[in-house]
């Protein structure tokens, strides 16, 4: 008999997610029968996109999966209380739809954040007897207060709370690593209740790359770094530039190319040229199939985000893509994004906002041979296919599935 999900999410394709159309149409290739209740697309910038209104009710398929779109405020901006409409509006609406119009489901996989998902799941759960797998993308109230977004320790406390009550009322949570895993214990989640799955990269994209390198980008005489995505204030990149200039002072031939945009961009390229910093390349952001043109060519790729004890059980979603495409890796992120590097033996480690250990792990790396470096990425790669993959991953969801299904039945 055909399990059915209702895959709850408030963000879906066209919008960018980690967990939209390639999560569901590979849980419809494994076996399952999959609705998704989702909301009218408008994130990131908060405007509806080309080619949808916001209706009651909108149904489309899209490559076999069934997708359900209710209304909801679009919104993502700065302000608080548009943010809380978005949010509430899109529980209220996908409340109403699961409780009196969605056709039964064996198990509703809810995605966090934000919060109010897992409120509605928790809710039909409640009220129609459906198991609720709850997908813990971001950690909150922690996130909320590493980032700025909420200040107010009264609202803090409050979104505490109403966590704590999710995760006593859904059957079973996922987080995406061992030390989200280990927090959630800690408050009390018990170990049985809880998985650790990773998340997967965008394989198809980074599999078929598309265009042609820049002209700008540096030349293999030089040993090419590539930084790719945003550059704000969580990913601290000071250090790189600082790096950069001890490696320069030194006449080496290590070069970083950073590759995308954010708010931080203007004033990390002003540094670079007051610095004059010739071996740090601003590549404007492309699209994720040119994306992978670039880290093929890169010889080695990092990821750093600044020292902070949330980003020690955070693994930037950027460690997954840069292990698929096979190449090296220089993890300046402490903790298990670390950890994951060390274990496959899949590139160097260096400790956070160190510019000297960044420096060092650079030079180390452009001093291997041509062999060693293939080695070290092939490594990272393979421990990428067994591991994180999306296959696996949703292999791994499907079993959890399945037994809460058989559970119910």
């Amino acid at each position: 008999m055909t399990t059915r999900i209702l895959l709850l999410t408030q963000w879906f394709d066209p919008e960018p997610t980690f967990k939209g159309l390639v999560f569901a149409r590979e849980l419809v290739r494994q076996g399952f029968e999959v609705e998704v209740l989702t909301g009218f697309p408008n994130y990131p910038g908060g405007k509806i996109y080309p080619g949808y209104r916001i209706k009651w009710l909108q149904r489309e398929v899209i490559d076999g999966v069934q997708v359900t779109r209710v209304p909801l405020y679009p919104d993502h901006g700065q302000s608080a209380v548009k943010r809380v409409l978005n949010y509430a509006s899109f529980a209220a609406s996908s409340l109403f739809y699961g409780l009196f119009m969605a056709k039964r489901a064996d198990v509703i996989y809810a995605y966090h954040p934000p919060l109010t998902v897992g409120v509605t799941a928790s809710l039909l759960r409640l009220l129609r007897r459906m198991p609720v797998v709850y997908d813990i993308q971001d950690m909150w109230p922690d996130t909320l207060r590493a980032t700025g977004m909420l200040n107010n320790p009264r609202a803090l406390d409050l979104v505490a709370k109403v966590c704590q009550w999710v995760y006593r009322r859904v059957d079973h949570i996922v987080v995406l690593s061992p030390g989200f895993k280990r927090l959630l214990m800690e408050r009390g989640v018990p170990e049985d209740k809880l998985n650790v799955i990773y998340n997967w990269a965008d394989e198809a994209s980074l599999t078929a790359p598309q265009g042609h390198l820049p002209s700008d980008f540096p030349g293999g005489n030089r040993f090419r770094i590539l930084f790719a995505g945003n550059m704000g204030k969580a990913q601290a990149l000071n250090a790189v530039l600082n790096a950069a200039t001890l490696l320069q002072e030194r006449n080496s031939r290590v070069c970083f190319v950073m590759l995308g945009g954010g708010v931080e961009l203007g004033r990390l390229k002003q540094r670079a040229a007051e610095l004059k910093l010739d071996n740090v390349v601003f590549l404007p952001p492309v699209p994720m199939a040119e994306v992978g043109t670039m880290l093929s060519a890169a010889d080695a790729l990092l990821v750093h985000l600044r020292k902070d004890p949330l980003f020690e059980i955070t693994i930037p979603s950027k460690t997954q893509a840069y292990m698929a495409v096979g190449k090296p890796l220089l993890m300046a992120v402490d903790g298990d994004a670390a950890q994951l590097v060390t274990q496959s033996d899949g590139g160097l480690v260096a400790e956070s906002e160190d510019a000297m250990a960044i420096a060092q792990a650079a030079e180390s790396m452009a001093a291997l041979t041509a062999k060693q470096l293939a080695d070290m990425g092939s490594n990272a790669q393979h421990h990428y296919r067994d591991h994180l993959s999306l296959q696996v991953g949703v292999k791994k969801f499907g079993e959890i599935f399945k037994r809460l299904a058989g559970h119910r039945a």
